[in-house]
């Protein structure tokens, strides 16, 4: 409620000003817990569209305490359920391995190039069309379905602000009936111990 009033204050009434300096608090909260240890949480799981979709998603927190709150299990299917939706291959921008992101940055440069523009310019286009990349297939990076304009690494910053505990997510598991394989995706890094986890398959 505090934060709330401060937001107000300092918005001098504007709401949707207050709104947006709430959001920006809630990403500098986040952007200090960062490096706090995230050892509990839970598993969420989403079922779409008649059984055909389902999502499993481990997303942790600080304490057991703030992974049974309502804010928390509300995270976490929103999560699940962003999942069942978008597909995403991996969890972060950095689990994304080398041969993917050379392959991508190939066919951007190749694009470039094929349009006339020199090799440093075609370079430059090429990095741009990287970030597109990520947000198409890195989680973090995705604007979240039911509000296109914060990505999911801002509902999560929102969510850290509000609980004041760093959260992050592990790793995800997403299946579709009649596909062979399954998209499962882990951190490359443990976020308590710092060890290489498989990459996305």
């Amino acid at each position: 409620m505090m934060d709330c009033k401060q937001a107000l204050t300092e918005a001098k009434g504007d709401l949707e000003e207050a709104v947006v300096l709430l959001r920006k608090k809630g990403v500098s909260v986040a952007a200090k817990k960062a490096t706090r240890v995230t050892s509990e949480g839970s598993v969420a799981s989403y079922i779409h569209a008649g059984g055909k979709i389902g999502v499993l998603v481990e997303v942790n927190c600080e304490s057991d305490f703030v992974a049974r709150t309502e804010d928390f299990k509300e995270l976490t299917h929103d999560i699940a359920m962003h999942i069942a939706a978008s597909d995403p291959k991996y969890v972060r921008k950095e689990d994304v391995t080398a041969e993917d992101f050379a392959r991508e940055k190939d066919i951007a440069v190749a694009q470039a190039v094929a349009t006339g523009k020199p090799q440093n310019i075609a370079e430059k286009i090429a990095a741009g069309k990287m970030e597109k990349f990520y947000e198409e297939v890195c989680l973090l990076d995705q604007p979240f379905i039911k509000d296109q304009t914060i990505n999911i690494s801002q509902l999560i910053a929102a969510k850290i602000g509000k609980l004041g505990e760093n959260i992050s997510v592990r790793r995800f598991a997403r299946f579709k009936v009649g596909e062979a394989t399954a998209t499962v995706a882990f951190t490359t890094t443990k976020p308590d111990e710092g060890e290489a986890a498989p990459a996305a398959k």
